[in-house]
């Protein structure tokens, strides 16, 4: 007798629809910013999110450099990376990389901070990498992505 009615529907590649958006970082707090873009990154805000797939949003942030840290964490908070030889232990604080995100030799679109943390908030697996590759941050108002036409969303207003 077959009388589940309901069936779990799971997303395919041809299913996902990918939409662009932009969020204002003006007078955000990082870790709470970062953590929403890691959402709209994996997807969780769509009701067919699906854990093995790439079904998130494209993310654009704007006024990168307008972002905030409470208390003295510009200068005391110290991120860690090794060059995989003795003595490599580099550290360094998100002043340093707000700092290094000016720099020419940056790649536009691919701010330090924010890659570093976003990137510490999504799985540790090669779709972890491909849903970063989504992720594109400026530090002033303009961004060259205005011909797909992203919206706007402010994110005091969703709900997750």
């Amino acid at each position: 007798m077959d009388t589940l009615s309901y069936k779990t529907l799971s997303a395919t590649p041809a299913t996902i629809v990918k939409n662009w958006v932009v969020i204002d970082a003006t007078d955000m707090v990082l870790g709470r910013l970062c953590s929403v873009i890691a959402k709209i990154l994996r997807g969780k805000n769509k009701p067919d999110y699906t854990p093995n797939l790439d079904c998130g949003d494209n993310v654009i942030v704007i006024n990168a450099d307008k972002v905030i840290l409470n208390g003295d964490k510009w200068e005391k908070r110290e991120y860690l990376r090794y060059t995989g030889y003795p003595g490599g232990q580099r550290s360094f604080t998100p002043a340093d990389l707000m700092a290094k995100s000016n720099k020419k030799t940056v790649k536009a679109g691919r701010h330090p901070l924010f890659i570093k943390v976003v990137k510490g908030m999504l799985p540790k697996t090669k779709l972890g990498a491909a849903q970063l590759n989504n992720l594109y941050v400026y530090n002033g108002a303009e961004h060259p992505f205005a011909d797909v036409n992203p919206t706007l969303i402010d994110i005091t207003k969703l709900k997750f």
